[in-house]
């Protein structure tokens, strides 16, 4: 078979499209901070499943990592935020660490902006919206772990995506304070009771929730997935990928 030399050579200066820019859609990461949102942003931007990652930013911010775009708010109600393309959205609650120059550029939800923040992102196009919902541990009803907690995550879902994703992390308690040393004798002779929380109960490591969001992420179906604290706690005990997807299709995880 003769070549054509000519042809040949323009063959070869054509651009190949990379598999990240050409098979993956646009995830925006609302909440890129402290421990868990840094780990979700590591996770999300290490694996290259996206071509684009959007981070929420309240002030203009340098992206150190490929791939990895900033996408200013103005310091308006959401409803009033100018529109963008996206087709998968993560949202963390994590408060930023302030020691973290980067962190405090970003903007992080409270869970009361969930709803209003929801509805822009359906407007923005998203299909898929994965919510990590910290909770205090045993203080949420059985009931509540596997099912919609509140009027917020019955008005997302309500919203007609086409996955919803929602992960109930147990919450490591906060550090407390005291005024006198009455009040620190009295929590002390209280603090027993956090031992008689389950383990599956117990807050499990940012990099573990974070493992278990993008593997939901890859495999959910169509439908709403509610995560319980137990499902996340197992999967951090080994088998993340059958624990996950037993838990997406129903079967026993336990």
């Amino acid at each position: 078979m003769v070549v054509d030399t000519f042809e040949a050579l323009k063959a070869a200066g054509r651009e190949v499209p990379s598999p990240a820019r050409t098979a993956t859609p646009t995830l925006l990461l609302a909440g890129a901070t402290g421990a868990l949102g840094n780990e979700l942003l590591n996770r999300m931007a290490g694996s290259q499943r996206h071509a684009r990652l959007l981070l929420l930013a309240k002030e203009p911010i340098t992206d150190g990592l490929r791939g990895v775009e900033s996408l200013q708010v103005p310091a308006v109600p959401i409803a009033q935020w100018p529109l963008c393309a996206a087709d998968v959205a993560l949202v963390s609650f994590d408060p930023p660490r302030l020691f973290h120059d980067r962190e405090r550029a970003l903007w992080t939800p409270a869970p009361s902006d969930l709803p209003e923040l929801a509805r822009w992102l359906k407007a923005c196009g998203v299909k898929t919206i994965a919510v990590v919902q910290p909770h205090a541990q045993g203080r949420m009803p059985e009931a509540l772990k596997r099912g919609l907690a509140g009027l917020d995550e019955h008005a997302v879902v309500a919203l007609g995506f086409e996955r919803v994703l929602l992960v109930r992390s147990a919450q490591k308690p906060a550090a407390e304070r005291f005024g006198n040393p009455a009040e620190r004798l009295a929590a002390w002779m209280l603090s027993i009771f956090r031992y008689m929380v389950p383990s599956s109960e117990q807050p499990v490591r940012a990099s573990k929730v974070a493992a278990f969001v993008e593997r939901a992420l890859q495999s959910a179906p169509t439908g709403v997935h509610v995560a319980s604290p137990d499902v996340v706690w197992r999967a951090s005990q080994g088998g993340l990928d059958e624990v996950v997807d037993n838990w997406l299709h129903g079967a026993p995880t336990g």
